[in-house]
């Protein structure tokens, strides 16, 4: 998996670092691919319960989260579907700029964690999101509009820069990568709880 700290630190932009790399859709589908496979190689092993244990997460702050849990660590299962809602809503973000829509909205949606209850419905929630994040790729035109930018407000341009459709499917790319550490970490807690029980 690439290195996006040089994005996330500021040192660059995803554009520029797209543009350098000369990142399209194949080298996307690698990428976005390569994140799923690493995803569905960290489930392994997991049984059922490990997909829902609660973590310890002494540094949990959610803000945005539901009344009475802005403090609670996320599992296996949350964490699955938080990163990849943020990787789809990056691909259909990518797939409207390629097209010629300075998107504004965000296409987000987020699989109702709790739903998620399995290590087979986790699988299927990956391999769910490789497939449309695929899809979405498909949707480029042959000669894709990347001088469309995205609608944003100068505050996020001054910090992560402008965004086209690579720089888009990067983005979201990024912020799954980011939560491989904690994705980790909480299967390690999982694995242990197990092995005490």
């Amino acid at each position: 998996m690439i290195d996006f700290s040089p994005m996330q630190n500021g040192e660059t932009t995803y554009i520029e670092y797209a543009k350098r790399e000369n990142i399209g859709v194949a080298e996307l589908r690698a990428l976005s691919d390569e994140s799923v496979d690493y995803l569905l190689s960290l489930l392994e092993g997991l049984h059922d319960a490990d997909v829902v244990f609660d973590p310890e997460d002494p540094e949990a702050d959610d803000p945005f989260a539901v009344a009475g849990e802005e403090a609670i660590g996320w599992s296996f299962a949350h964490l699955i579907a938080h990163v990849t809602a943020s990787s789809e809503e990056g691909a259909a973000l990518s797939s409207l700029l390629a097209r010629g829509v300075p998107a504004s909205e965000r296409p987000r949606y987020e699989t109702p964690w709790r739903d998620i209850k399995t290590a087979a419905q986790a699988r299927q929630r990956l391999e769910e999101s490789r497939r449309m994040r695929n899809a979405y790729l498909e949707t480029w035109p042959d000669q894709p509009l990347l001088n469309v930018k995205r609608q944003l407000s100068e505050r996020f341009i001054a910090r992560f820069g402008e965004m086209n459709a690579p720089a888009a499917f990067l983005f979201g790319l990024s912020h799954e990568v980011g939560h491989y550490a904690q994705i980790a970490e909480v299967k390690r807690q999982a694995l242990a709880a197990r092995a005490e029980a």
